[in-house]
């Protein structure tokens, strides 16, 4: 009979042992969270404000910006306390949001990424019929339907992850909490729980990946064989190789941590990339966009330029 324990909080592993490193991460934490903050707010202002990007590519883009400021909140503060902090713990209920938010925005953007890659696809292989494929009603239908299933996916896990007991040490192996390093601790039956994260994670981020890979695959092999424009080849080139970048960053970064470690090593290593998985890829999707983009770096300029000069 395991010895079954009540749990009020969860002692959280630390980013590093060595006392004089943690004034340096806090700060490096701190600028990329602000970063972060600054980058996607401005793009998520300018995309609401200006209305030459009122278009469903840019529309999905201000989700995308909202999201990751999201995202990155997730993490990143409870990252830095525990930094300053001689009682790294997190609170039961507070372990439990967290993961829930984690799931909920991290499938969000697997499933945006996935119709940001079928709106350039229909962008660029069907120019004349894109304003009524890709109409208000159906970006707001497809923005809706990405949020939706995602709460209900991410309420899945932590219903499940909280329904668990525990016997085993609170301390998680872990910098924040998930679903895995919970289960490590839970006694009981847990098959039900590995049997989600199986089959219904691995369905929902393998179908969101295949998609989104498909649709550059098919804009690829349009560009190649159909479109005989130079000018027309490097416009599309040039946005979707944004998107792709972003793509690439963040399902490499969900590979490293949720492909099961070889090693010891791995599993140390695993833990680090999810935090750069949750903090830098936020960091660098508006970079991305911004720096590859011409209309989202004139559009920035015009809209803070008018609100410097009415300031002035």
């Amino acid at each position: 009979m395991e010895n079954v324990t009540t749990v009020n909080e969860f002692l959280l592993l630390e980013l590093t042992s060595t006392q004089e490193l943690r004034p340096v991460l806090f700060v490096t934490l701190l600028i990329i969270y602000m970063i972060d903050l600054f980058g996607n707010g401005s793009i998520l202002v300018v995309v609401i404000l200006e209305p030459r990007l009122y278009s469903p590519m840019y529309f999905f883009l201000g989700n995308l910006s909202c999201l990751d400021i999201c995202y990155s909140s997730v993490t990143l503060p409870i990252l830095m306390a525990n930094l300053l902090s001689a009682h790294k713990a997190v609170s039961f209920l507070g372990c439990i949001t967290q993961l829930h938010f984690f799931h909920f925005l991290g499938c969000t953007e697997s499933i945006l990424l996935a119709i940001m890659g079928f709106d350039r696809f229909v962008a660029i292989c069907y120019p004349l019929r894109y304003t009524l494929i890709m109409n208000l009603k159906a970006c707001i239908l497809l923005a809706t339907v990405a949020w939706i299933t995602s709460f209900f996916y991410a309420l899945m896990h932590s219903v499940m992850t909280a329904r668990l007991n525990f016997c085993h040490s609170l301390k998680l192996n872990y910098f924040f909490c998930d679903v895995k390093p919970l289960l490590e601790l839970a006694c009981g039956d847990i098959r039900l729980n590995q049997w989600l994260i199986f089959i219904v994670t691995g369905s929902l981020s393998m179908a969101a990946c295949f998609l989104t890979f498909l649709s550059y695959l098919y804009i690829i092999g349009f560009l190649l064989f159909k479109n005989r424009t130079c000018r027309g080849l490097h416009k599309a080139l040039s946005t979707c190789a944004s998107h792709f970048m972003v793509v690439s960053l963040f399902y490499g970064t969900v590979g490293l941590t949720y492909i099961p470690p070889a090693s010891a090593t791995s599993v140390s290593q695993g833990r680090y990339v999810a935090v750069i998985h949750t903090t830098v890829t936020s960091l660098l999707n508006p970079l991305i966009y911004t720096l590859r983009n011409k209309e989202v770096k004139l559009a920035l300029k015009r809209v803070f330029g008018r609100k410097l000069k009415l300031s002035v």
